[in-house]
């Protein structure tokens, strides 16, 4: 899973213009994650992909796009990964490496969950 983070504007319409760049050449997003962020008026956005050509290709479009401050691929050992799992006593939240948090789905076995991996 390659992890991109993006440094946007924090207003109407630019994820829509992020999210283009990914429909235009046909590349899936895995997981997206976005929030408001240390700086003022900014917002980051974290996107992974499958393939790594695919995350090479979109970051060059996306460092054009003038809502976008910064771009940066995240090396593994940044990324971290969070899920949400629907167990019969409620909901849980999950952080930790990839594999760890892929290792307590895969145990126990929840009937709903979301991972999205994450990065800073």
């Amino acid at each position: 899973m390659f992890v991109i983070s993006l440094l946007v504007k924090n207003e109407f319409g630019v994820m829509q213009r992020v999210m283009g760049e990914f429909t235009r050449n046909k590349i899936n997003v895995e997981t997206i994650v976005v929030g408001k962020c240390e700086k003022q008026g900014r917002s980051r956005m974290v996107l992974s992909v499958i393939d790594e050509g695919e995350a090479n290709l979109v970051m060059g479009r996306l460092q054009k796009l003038q809502d976008v401050y910064e771009c940066d691929l995240v090396p593994e050992s940044g990324q971290s990964a969070y899920a949400l799992l629907s167990t019969s006593n409620g909901n849980v939240g999950v952080v930790g490496g990839s594999d760890q948090v892929e290792e307590l789905i895969e145990r126990s076995k929840p009937e709903k969950y979301v991972k999205a991996l994450n990065a800073l």
